[in-house]
């Protein structure tokens, strides 16, 4: 069960790079969230898959929080739908429900912001990462999602604010 989790329903066990895959699912998943059972149900999605992340890290690591290992995605999942959480609200407050179909570049943005910070881990993110044990496996990828959004509605508003005039 915990390896289920962990790699979230087996998709972590997919090569190569496990992460961009996990990544993969979880933007198809919290957008099907978001535009099946709306805003409010993907904030609710990324707090619970983030506490099960948190606790199936735990007990997959225990004895051993030096590793991360590639196949651990639910990591993955919990930045990347933080990440979808920015244009999902941008939208939500506008009140665009359909915004997955006809605003692609927002989950597309997030999704590379996220792969992006994920990987290359600058600042906070490499600092958080090298902790170790269950909050580096869990937190530099809730700090990529958070940069990943940050950077999504950045992009979005250079896009519609400058590049649009």
């Amino acid at each position: 069960m915990i390896r289920a989790v962990t790699t979230f329903g087996y998709v972590g066990l997919l090569r190569p790079a496990p992460g961009t895959w996990g990544s993969a699912a979880a933007v198809a998943l919290g957008v099907a969230i978001d535009r099946y059972l709306g805003f409010p149900a993907l904030v609710l999605a990324t707090v619970a898959v983030t506490a099960l992340g948190f606790w199936a890290c735990g007990q997959a690591l225990a004895g051993r929080p030096e590793e991360d290992p590639a196949e651990i995605v639910i990591d993955e999942v919990a930045g990347q739908w933080l990440a979808l959480l920015f244009p999902a609200a941008a939208f939500w407050t506008m009140g665009l429900t359909d915004w997955a179909v006809v605003a692609y570049p927002g989950w597309v943005a997030a999704f590379v912001f996220f792969r992006l910070f994920d990987i290359w881990k600058p600042w906070v993110i490499g600092r958080i990462d090298r902790r170790g044990g269950v909050a580096g496996v869990m937190g530099d990828d809730l700090a990529a999602g958070l940069a990943a959004g940050v950077a999504t509605m950045l992009a979005a508003g250079l896009a519609h604010g400058v590049l649009m005039r």
